[in-house]
């Protein structure tokens, strides 16, 4: 394996921190609970005849790194990124975790944690060790009104149905910068699929007190993705086992919630 310096990420369009307040398209909106097919899900997605009932170890080892990252906790990260490269995390997929970090916990812990990265790779490669740098996206970036247009897309499929509501009403801009960002320059990065990034960011807001609705809304997306129950009941296993029982208890919760919601009850 080959251990090579963290290439540079896409900055262009980087919204401020503050897309983490719009980001969880949860109980303010009025979205549909039923998701949509999706043609950029990678392998990874499973038919429901294939679901399966535990991550991989590499699903697994994102969970302790995004909450960890999210908290702040730099020094419990580098422990993480430890173990996630030995489980089969590639420097891409680390890189692509903690870059979009930023729009749900902000620019500054993000930053840190790509930092955090750098030393964890530079000491990796000191002790002879060299990690898989992964890859690159494929599918070139939309730019302009194709991004909007690509961006809305995986908005819709990722929710379940077009997302509108009183608050995006209130403040249209907030929607397109998701739209145009977050499921744009983002989401239409495809060397990391969709499960992995939905795994990473309800570890993230499960590691952040106040965003429980946001929660809740990307159990639903999780789902929307092809993630079981079991697989969110496991995360949750993972956050109380390695990282914070809170962490934990906010996790389960918020699924919880969801499978009551998605039942009528």
């Amino acid at each position: 394996m080959n251990n090579t310096p963290p290439a540079d990420g896409r900055t262009r369009g980087f919204r401020a921190g503050a897309l983490a307040a719009a980001v969880g398209l949860a109980a303010a909106f009025d979205l549909p609970v039923h998701a949509q097919g999706n043609a950029h899900v990678t392998a990874t997605t499973q038919s429901l005849a294939e679901s399966p009932a535990s991550l991989s170890a590499r699903q697994a080892a994102i969970v302790p790194i995004a909450a960890f990252a999210a908290a702040g906790d730099i020094a419990r990260l580098n422990a993480a990124l430890e173990q996630g490269l030995d489980a089969g995390m590639t420097v891409s997929d680390a890189k692509e975790v903690l870059i979009q970090l930023y729009a749900y916990a902000g620019f500054p812990r993000s930053l840190n944690a790509l930092s955090e990265l750098m030393k964890v790779l530079q000491a990796r490669e000191q002790r002879g060790v060299r990690d898989t740098p992964g890859a690159e996206p494929i599918r070139p970036i939309p730019q302009g009104v194709e991004l909007l247009a690509a961006g809305t897309a995986n908005q819709t499929k990722l929710s379940g149905g077009p997302v509108q509501g009183p608050l995006f009403d209130f403040a249209p801009l907030a929607n397109e910068y998701l739209r145009t960002h977050l499921f744009g320059d983002i989401f239409e990065r495809d060397n990391l699929d969709w499960q992995s990034r939905e795994i990473a960011t309800v570890s993230m807001l499960a590691a952040m007190e106040g965003v429980e609705s946001q929660l809740q809304a990307h159990m639903r997306i999780s789902m929307n993705v092809g993630l079981t129950a079991p697989q969110l009941r496991q995360l949750a296993d993972i956050l109380a086992s390695r990282a914070d029982p809170q962490m934990a208890r906010r996790a389960t919760a918020a699924l919880d919630r969801h499978l009551r919601a998605s039942a009528g009850k």
